[in-house]
């Protein structure tokens, strides 16, 4: 699978287990096997989050 299904793959994984939940996905919603995959194809759980548009990118920039 090149890198791009990869990321395709775990975008569909989040979009539909939030469809099927009616809620964010969380990590313990998966096997041990997909939730490793969706990490090792769009990183940490929150930025996975964001790339799959279920969670709005957090702003960079420091604390005033």
């Amino acid at each position: 699978m090149a890198q791009e299904q990869k990321k395709e793959w775990a975008i569909s994984q989040l979009r539909d287990k939030a469809a099927e939940l009616g809620r964010l996905p969380k990590k313990d919603d998966y096997d041990e096997v997909t939730r490793s995959r969706i990490k090792a194809f769009l990183g940490p759980w929150p930025r996975a989050l964001e790339a799959a548009g279920l969670k709005e990118a957090r702003q960079s920039g420091g604390r005033v």
